[in-house]
């Protein structure tokens, strides 16, 4: 008989949000006014941090509340919160998102402008944690064209990286959201420096199908 997994709802979201920015922050994956982070309190209520303003330092006052269909019921939501309402809308399982511009990552993008996803097949953790990080091709931050150009990943991709601007990811948790975003980080990183050492290596594709396989079993949840 198959067990359904019960899941832990904070009691606190807002202070989530603001530990999750003080991360982002001290992890360098944003600075100063970067990034956004949003939890769905319920169906059609989203808490969201605030516009300009800087994700390390945030208060409680200071977040913001809008519904599903967009209207600000109070605060000044960030002015990327079109992303994050795609991604809800088209995404049932989302509970939180997290946006923020992990360097590394961002870099792929501007020397690899052609990448449409991070190399896979030479690291057994993207495809384990995440399946695929693939590359959403620009579109100018905070417009409708940067929501509208994630619908071609979602629902099956978590963990999205957006040429020349940063990442995106959501989850059950908002905890899954920020390791996300720390995940597409760290393998950039390693990825990176495999190229500054001499290049990519990829996996025998065996391993890459045994791999996958494995992926399957885990589902779309990022690790």
């Amino acid at each position: 008989m198959n067990k359904k997994v019960a899941r832990t709802v904070s009691i606190d979201p807002a202070a989530d949000i603001l530990k999750v920015g003080r991360e982002l922050h001290r992890q360098n994956l944003l600075a100063a006014a970067d990034g956004n982070i949003s939890v769905r309190l319920e169906k059609t209520k989203i808490l969201i941090t605030p516009q300009g303003t800087a994700k390390g330092s945030l208060t409680p006052g200071e977040l913001a509340m809008m519904d599903i269909d967009g209207r600000v019921l109070t605060g000044a939501p960030s002015s990327e919160r079109q992303m994050h309402l795609e991604i809800y809308r088209r995404c049932p399982l989302a509970r939180a998102v997290v946006h923020a511009h992990p360097p590394t990552a961002i870099a792929w993008t501007l020397a690899k402008p052609a990448l449409r996803e991070l190399p896979a097949e030479s690291l057994p953790e993207v495809i384990l944690a995440a399946g695929r990080i693939p590359v959403v091709p620009y579109a100018r931050p905070g417009s409708l064209d940067m929501a509208r150009g994630l619908v071609p990943y979602l629902p099956h991709c978590r963990a999205l990286i957006l040429a020349r601007h940063g990442a995106v990811c959501w989850g059950d948790t908002l905890d899954e959201a920020f390791r996300g975003i720390e995940r597409i980080e760290h393998c950039a990183r390693i990825l990176a420096t495999a190229v500054a050492l001499g290049g990519l290596s990829s996996l025998p594709q065996k391993e890459v199908a045994a791999l996958r396989a494995l992926r399957a079993q885990i589902g779309d949840r990022l690790l």
